[in-house]
C-alpha cells in the first residue's frame, strides 16, 4: 500500500515538474516574441518618420503607407528610395 502511494506521489510530482518546465519554456518563447515585436514596432515607427520626411505629396505618403501595410518594410524602403532617386533627377 505504501509503495503504491509513493508511486502515485512520484507520478504526480513528475507531472507537475514537467508542466512547470513547459510553462517556463513557453514564458521564454513569449519573451522572445515580445522583444521581436518591440523591434518591429520601432522599425515601423522609424519608417513612418522617413515617409513623412521623404514624401513631398500626400499621394506619395499614402502610397508609401499602403506599400508598408500590404507588402512590408522592404518594399516600402524600396519605394522611398525610388522617390528619392526621382527627386534627385528632377533637380
Amino acid at each position: 500500500m505504501t509503495l503504491t502511494l509513493d508511486n502515485r506521489f512520484q507520478n504526480k510530482e513528475s507531472s507537475l515538474i514537467l508542466a512547470l518546465r513547459q510553462i517556463q519554456h513557453l514564458n521564454s518563447k513569449i519573451a522572445v516574441l515580445e522583444q521581436q515585436h518591440l523591434s518591429y514596432v520601432q522599425k515601423q515607427q522609424n519608417l513612418i518618420g522617413a515617409i513623412a520626411e521623404i514624401c513631398v505629396s500626400p499621394m506619395q505618403e499614402i502610397q508609401a503607407l499602403r506599400i508598408l501595410i500590404y507588402r512590408g518594410e522592404a518594399a516600402c524602403r524600396q519605394y522611398l528610395r525610388s522617390v528619392l532617386v526621382k527627386r534627385k533627377k528632377a533637380f
